[in-house]
């Protein structure tokens, strides 16, 4: 099942389940070896990976900045989604025609498909 999470929670996730090495601010940081910044390369645009791993490379950029950076690109790509999940969480009534809708298309098809196997197996 898809659950979206809050944007406080997943925030929360992000913050504290992210391992991040303990490189002061001002150093420079490795990407490559970042759990963060692989998940973020997964979403962000090529423009985006180039400028985080760039900050990063650069110094003067953070743990923290990057899993904020990384917290905004879910919201922002995700957007359409969470805000579609949201809808149907508050009108149950319409989400229920939606799931009934897509259960008798699906019974249509596996009764056409049964019969066919039925058929080329002599029952």
């Amino acid at each position: 099942m898809i659950y979206f999470f809050p944007k406080t929670t997943l925030k929360k996730v992000i913050n504290k389940k992210f391992v991040t090495d303990d490189t002061p601010l001002e150093d420079p940081k490795n990407p490559d070896t970042s759990p963060v910044f692989q998940l973020y390369k997964l979403i962000a645009t090529d423009q985006q990976v180039v400028k985080m791993d760039e900050n990063l490379r650069a110094g003067g950029y953070g743990w923290g900045h990057a899993k904020k950076e990384f917290l905004d690109c879910i919201l922002e790509r995700f957007r359409k989604e969470r805000e579609k999940y949201d809808y149907y969480m508050s009108n149950t009534c319409e989400l229920d025609e939606v799931l009934l809708n897509g259960a008798n298309k699906a019974r249509a098809i596996a009764k056409q498909t049964l019969k066919r196997v039925r058929n080329n197996c002599g029952y």
